[in-house]
């Protein structure tokens, strides 16, 4: 599973995922995705009414140069290639971009945390 695992299985209503998002939810937290994440888990068994439904609840993340810049020094710093942690960089630099707290789920633990250190929580799927 990749960080665009939160977003499939919230539209897939994960059990899981929906109880963690309902917690979130009733601390007032806000839910940010990184727009690139959209292109990931689009596919052709996607649900689209469900997916346009979940995009209603958070606030999309633009992917612009200055993002891509942050990203790839993330890369560097954390000894990673853009090959193969392009979104997961684009993702942590979202997450580092926020006001804190900042939590960020995730399956990728070990790389995620590479690439955010200790700044962001961690809640593994």
């Amino acid at each position: 599973m990749r960080p665009s695992e939160g977003l499939s299985a919230w539209v897939a209503q994960d059990r899981k995922v929906l109880g963690l998002l309902k917690v979130f939810h009733e601390m007032g937290a806000d839910l940010i995705i990184s727009a690139n994440t959209l292109v990931k888990v689009s596919h052709s068994r996607v649900n689209l009414p469900r997916l346009q439904w979940t995009l209603s609840r958070v606030k999309v993340e633009p992917v612009t140069e200055q993002t891509a810049k942050e990203a790839a020094r993330l890369l560097k710093a954390a000894g990673l290639n853009g090959h193969e942690h392009a979104i997961d960089a684009t993702v942590a630099e979202a997450a580092l971009r926020q006001a804190g707290p900042v939590v960020l789920l995730t399956s990728d633990i070990d790389d995620m945390a590479r690439l955010c250190g200790r700044q962001i929580g961690l809640i593994s799927l």
